[in-house]
């Protein structure tokens, strides 16, 4: 997207101007406080802005200098940190006093809605206690289990076809559809068909990554709201592609529960997520609205659809830089699956069990390594909700938004090393290959503490069965050597342009 407009149709260079004398005024007013330490200021929110196409990295160079920071902003304090005691702190040891908060929830409202990932408190209680029962269940794991397998064969096959006719693919356009698929036939039990181009489902998933890009945008421009106001710019954009999403949403929650008042014998199991919530919504309907439905399926979209398909794709990406490690995972997928040298993609998908994948430890280890590196969320953040002192000393007001850094930290050599920046799976393993857990204060990918993401386990299941299916047959070079990738700045972390590759059949 280009954001120049966005600039142009608010006059930002006047209104940069005045907030910036804003900021300095500010300044000064701390420096007043008696006492009390804060982070040392490197900048304002408007230089995020400027390098809103490299955010991260522009954190990066921060972090480097600073293991905590603040950059100005009019209206709160906003402090970075890549400091595992502060982040333990404010997402484990002091739960109560850091949340989303009203920050968060107005910047990803129209999206989120009251979904787990906007709320606080008593719906935020409610649903962590419902996705828990239902992650936990063998009826949802098998169910997910054979969807992740059927799609990564129908992915297969459509490799396949590029091996054969010599075609460069868009591999990160093929995770985000067939991924998209698996989240939706496990969300909602509709087969969406993304990956043979349907489409209403490209539709869907079209509105649905520019609405994620621009709810990003929110967090660095501090106009957002007077656009929204004006329906100008990119608010304007987000109306848009929200009708979208929402229009689509409905109507498949409306055919759902349809079906289900129906009692049709196919759903009797109830395998899907939206099913168990309708169910819920019938125990429940005063608490278990559409809107709520709505929210938190989508939730579960935003969960399992994005964060997947990006990992795996960077993960690609540096299998394609390292030909070595990727013969090697290849290699340990072929001694610990019992399928038959001959079997097809189809035969050997099925032969995948959850015994061979927990033997897949390098596999594991260069997923982890991807998520160092590349993490699903590469920012997070949580607002403090009374005044307090972190870890390090520095206060930190109430109204605050506390930032913690996974793709910056990935980076610290400080936390890893000097080679830090280097892809090395094996800084995972122990001295028997055994995959050995970071302390996740430290390896943030999944966030920590009790909002740790429930899905962990669910997404490196859903991961290791594709790479599992497509190391074994296809080997992968990236189609133009010399290209570095970069990524686009929305609230995951894709590859910007996609990733294009050469497939050869092994």
């Amino acid at each position: 997207m280009d954001f120049s407009s966005d600039l142009a149709s608010l006059s930002a260079t006047v209104a940069l101007g005045l907030l910036a004398l804003y900021c300095v005024s500010r300044i000064f007013r701390r420096g007043s406080s008696h006492g009390k330490r804060y982070p040392p200021v490197v900048g304002t929110v408007f230089h995020q802005f400027f390098n809103f196409r490299r955010l991260h990295d522009y954190h990066t160079e921060l972090s480097r200098k600073h293991m905590t920071f603040k950059l100005l902003a009019p209206f709160r304090q906003q402090i970075y940190t890549t400091d595992p005691t502060v982040i333990e702190y404010i997402l484990k040891t002091n739960f109560p006093n850091y949340g989303k908060g009203l920050f968060n929830y107005q910047n990803s409202k129209d999206l989120f809605g009251d979904g787990i990932f906007a709320v606080d408190g008593d719906k935020w209680r409610h649903q962590r206690k419902l996705a828990s029962y239902e992650f936990s269940t063998k009826v949802l794991r098998d169910f997910s289990g054979a969807v992740f397998k059927s799609n990564a064969a129908k992915l297969a096959h459509i490799i396949s076809e590029s091996a054969v006719s010599n075609k460069k693919l868009n591999i990160q356009d093929l995770f985000m559809k067939s991924t998209m698929d698996s989240i939706f036939k496990v969300g909602f039990g509709t087969d969406l068909d993304c990956l043979h181009d349907s489409y209403d489902g490209s539709i869907f998933a079209n509105a649905f990554d520019d609405s994620s890009e621009f709810i990003m945008l929110r967090y660095v421009n501090v106009f957002w709201k007077i656009m929204k106001l004006l329906n100008i710019g990119s608010e304007a954009i987000l109306k848009e592609r929200i009708k979208v999403v929402n229009d689509f949403i409905y109507k498949l929650i409306d055919k759902r529960a349809e079906q289900c008042s129906n009692g049709r014998n196919d759903l009797e199991k109830k395998e899907d997520i939206l099913l168990r919530f309708l169910e819920e919504s019938r125990r429940d309907p005063q608490n278990m609205s559409y809107q709520y439905l709505r929210d938190i399926v989508l939730n579960f979209l935003i969960a399992g659809k994005d964060t997947t398909a990006g990992t795996l794709s960077w993960f690609f990406y540096m299998l394609c830089k390292n030909p070595s490690i990727q013969e090697k995972i290849s290699q340990e997928v072929k001694e610990v699956t019992e399928a038959n040298e001959d079997a097809n993609f189809d035969e050997f998908a099925k032969c995948i069990t959850d015994e061979s994948l927990n033997k897949m430890h390098y596999l594991h280890a260069s997923l982890s390594e991807t998520l160092r590196l590349y993490p699903a969320v590469p920012l997070d953040n949580k607002v403090c909700f009374s005044d307090d002192i972190l870890p390090n000393g520095f206060n930190v007001r109430k109204g605050d938004v506390v930032f913690y850094q996974p793709y910056a930290m990935g980076r610290m050599e400080y936390l890893w090393g000097k080679d830090a920046e280097c892809f090395r799976p094996e800084r995972w393993l122990d001295d028997n290959g055994t995959f050995q857990a970071e302390s996740p204060y430290k390896f943030t990918a999944f966030q920590a503490g009790p909002r740790i993401c429930l899905g962990k386990e669910f997404a490196y299941r859903q991961m290791k069965i594709f790479a599992a299916v497509l190391l074994r047959f296809f080997i992968f070079k990236l189609g133009d050597e010399g290209k570095v990738a970069h990524y686009r700045t929305t609230i995951t972390l894709h590859i910007d342009q996609g990733l294009h590759l050469h497939a050869f059949l092994r």
